[in-house]
């Protein structure tokens, strides 16, 4: 039988060379529209699929590759002898080489206005099918579905080294391929219907980085991006300077983007192991640093710090005054970046539209051993119609303002966790404790004298009255909590015997 080679590709980057390679080695090609097109226009001479199957490309080509003279040319086990004499009595050649990729229905459903429909049409069908079959029969066929692997395999071809292991990744290759092809299909369609919690799932990635190692040395570990770029996502800023970003970099920015996100006035917040170490809001970049770094001048050391205004040199200056491990804006100005070059490990990232909404759509995920969790995203902060003063004395408007502040700090600390604010700033946070009188009397030490006329925040209800007294005790004069404790009368007597004023809003922030 004939050498064949069969090229059907949407993108076709290096196809005529490797169709011209493949002729040089004796292959006859078999193409199909715009690839027989570009191989055409090239002076490489193909093969129309129509004069392979007998039958014309029909349905606005959506049927050409769906045929027996196809199918048995890939599946056809050339070690058994049935399957070669069938294809010999119903004149059938082998195809022995399968270049492949699929449709653009990435590319398509990222278009603003795509419609259902063009979507639908932009769902490909031949081409996994032949992948699949081409890499069922990986022994016999070599299947490409990458570009970056055209080189490789004429090389290894020239060679006389194309073997089954070398064939078999490339049938793992082709598989993954359409795994995730489907699965932003399947995602596609599963946000058109709502569809929040199904009953299987499955999610696609990219590899955006090797890293040297996870939390620790010991383990490995990359780092992957959503297949459907999320805008102002992390995997999608620009790194200016600085050592490749780590595992913990990644994750401990995440946790300051999920911060910064609460602020709509200029606003910088720092991170130490994902939880905030230092929040402020300022009229200007350099005010909002300077309170954001007061809150803890220990804990920013080796931080991360996030802004959403662009960062200007006078802020550099202060910034590289200590050792901050990620500075994260939407940009810098080309004075602030030369700052920044007095310390070249200090990783610079630009990432454009910071504070972009958060798609609804969103899940907040947790990887357990041998399962997953799954979960919305907790995007609110509390309904204003759920707020209640609970006690004898309403806050002040002021008190009001700095509540609100506070609570969102609290929302994105490790619980259980408390947190004091006082003239648009954090100073104080207490997090992951397990329980929450320890989180208290660690941010009122961290606030120090600062904890007087300052408010308080809890990311859910206090058990006990012990809280209000610790926060009477330091001369916090407001307290947020969602409320709901069988106890809370206690803690509201103990507010009202203080002078304390108290919220409930009904909506804890559970961290964990």
């Amino acid at each position: 039988m004939k050498k064949r080679a069969l090229i059907s590709v949407s993108d076709k980057t290096g196809v005529v060379e490797f169709a011209r390679d493949l002729t040089n080695l004796g292959y006859e090609i078999i193409s199909t529209g715009g690839t027989a097109k570009a191989l055409t226009d090239a002076g490489i001479k193909n093969i129309g699929i129509s004069d392979i199957t007998g039958f014309p490309e029909c349905l606005d080509g959506r049927v050409k590759t769906l045929h027996p003279a196809v199918h048995a040319g890939l599946l056809a086990r050339r070690d058994k002898r049935e399957h070669m004499q069938q294809l010999q009595e119903l004149n059938i050649n082998t195809i022995d080489v399968v270049a492949v990729n699929l449709y653009p229905f990435k590319q398509t459903i990222l278009k603003e206005g795509t419609t259902l429909e063009e979507a639908i049409e932009n769902i490909d069908i031949g081409g996994p099918t032949m992948l699949r079959s081409a890499a069922k029969n990986y022994r016999d066929v070599c299947v490409v579905v990458d570009p970056a692997d055209y080189a490789g395999v004429i090389e290894r071809m020239k060679a006389g080294t194309l073997d089954t292991d070398y064939k078999f990744g490339l049938m793992y290759k082709v598989f993954q391929h359409t795994a995730v092809y489907d699965t932003m299909i399947s995602t596609y369609m599963r946000e058109k219907l709502g569809i929040r919690f199904p009953e299987q799932i499955t999610f696609a990635y990219e590899k955006k980085q090797n890293m040297r190692y996870g939390e620790n040395p010991q383990q490995g570990a990359a780092f992957y991006a959503e297949a459907l770029p999320v805008t102002g996502s992390l995997p999608q800023a620009q790194q200016y300077q600085g050592k490749e970003l780590s595992y913990n970099n990644i994750n401990d920015t995440n946790g300051a983007l999920d911060l910064l996100h609460e602020f709509s006035e200029i606003a910088v917040v720092a991170c130490k192991h994902a939880n905030p170490c230092g929040v402020g809001t300022g009229k200007t970049v350099l005010e909002a640093y300077k309170t954001a770094y007061e809150c803890d001048p220990v804990s920013i050391f080796g931080g991360i710090v996030a802004v959403n205004r662009p960062v200007d040199a006078q802020t550099a200056q202060e910034m590289v005054k200590i050792f901050l491990e990620i500075v994260i804006a939407p940009d810098f100005t080309p004075e602030a970046l030369e700052v920044f070059k007095a310390k070249p490990n200090l990783r610079v990232l630009k990432l454009e539209n910071i504070c972009a909404p958060f798609n609804r759509n969103a899940y907040d995920m947790k990887k357990v051993y041998g399962g997953l969790l799954i979960q919305d995203k907790d995007l609110s902060l509390y309904e204003q119609a759920d707020v209640k003063v609970v006690t004898k004395r309403e806050p002040t408007k002021e008190e009001y303002k700095q509540l609100e502040f506070a609570y969102k700090v609290v929302k994105h600390a490790k619980s259980n966790a408390i947190a004091l604010a006082k003239g648009n700033a954090a100073i104080g946070v207490g997090g992951g404790q397990t329980n929450r009188i320890w989180a208290a009397q660690q941010a009122i030490e961290h606030a120090g004298e600062r904890a007087n006329g300052a408010v308080m925040a809890s990311d859910a209800f206090f058990p006990f009255p012990d809280c209000v007294e610790a926060a009477a005790k330091a001369g916090i004069t407001a307290i947020i909590q969602p409320g709901g404790s069988v106890r809370d009368n206690e803690s509201i007597e103990a507010c009202d015997k203080a002078g304390i004023a108290m919220l409930f809003v009904g909506q804890r922030h559970f961290k964990h």
